[in-house]
């Protein structure tokens, strides 16, 4: 499938299973996978639905959708030395989405021997799809994106809610991101945050992103420093619009 057609998929699922749903969800639609950590009727039809289209068109690639890994843990290990891999989002924010809020997204991202290749980030809500292409640039609504440059007032911001509040040194206090890693890293590229720290790093959530965001111009790496390992993700990720804030940010981390 080339890019052109893997946005026309997710954006004919999300017109099928997902849009009818927002604030439409019956309670026995909702449940919970763990205390908190919601998944609805939506998230699973929208996995089922995208896996089966990328496996018809690559079936010797391994689909790694995050319904699927709640499912079989053994996923993320098969993941991590597969040669050809996909993963799947299938609503990124779904508390956002179960409260009605449009911060929600689906997301899809393609590796190809261990870097991540494309991505594809469809904001339903919002009619805004981001792709990208390792190499080639990322595009918003079919232009060019470039990463802004924050200014001093905008906000350094985490999806850890017991971090926000903490002292980034002399660089300011974090503040709570838009709970939804397909808003978040549209956000940093349009300039509304100076940074994004994440404590966890699932590959469905922060590799579409990821790439995104580099191939707009922007720098993303491990809490330490290191190189973020597409398929070996472990501990935290700062996301930001230049080297330089990511330094900034990783000699700053307290946590």
């Amino acid at each position: 499938m080339d890019t052109a057609a893997v946005l026309t998929l997710l954006q004919d699922v999300a017109a099928e299973v997902i849009n009818p749903r927002f604030r439409a969800l019956a309670d026995e639609q909702v449940t919970e996978k763990n205390p908190g950590d919601l998944v609805t009727v939506a998230d699973h039809e929208s996995e089922a639905l995208i896996t089966a289209a990328l496996q018809a068109a690559y079936p010797e690639a391994l689909v790694l959708g995050e319904e699927a890994m709640a499912a079989d843990a053994t996923l993320l290990d098969r993941f991590a030395s597969a040669d050809h891999a996909f993963t799947v989002d299938p609503v990124d924010g779904t508390k956002n989405f179960v409260n009605g809020s449009p911060d929600h997204a689906v997301m899809v991202a393609e590796v190809r021997g261990g870097e991540v290749t494309r991505g594809w980030i469809w904001q339903p809500q919002h009619e805004a799809s981001y792709v990208a292409e390792r190499g080639a640039g990322a595009w918003r609504n079919g232009e060019r994106l470039t990463v802004a440059s924050a200014g001093g007032g905008v906000p350094f911001r985490t999806a850890r809610r017991a971090w926000v509040g903490q002292e980034l040194g002399t660089l300011g206090a974090l503040e709570l991101t838009w709970a939804c890693c397909g808003v978040d890293y549209p956000h940093l590229i349009a300039g509304d945050a100076r940074a994004l720290v994440y404590s966890r790093s699932m590959p469905w959530d922060h590799l579409p992103g990821s790439l995104v965001l580099t191939e707009a111009g922007g720098v993303i790496g491990q809490h330490d420093g290191s190189a973020m390992q597409p398929q070996r993700l472990a501990g935290g990720l700062v996301a930001a619009p230049d080297r330089a804030t990511y330094d900034a940010v990783v000699a700053a981390l307290p946590i």
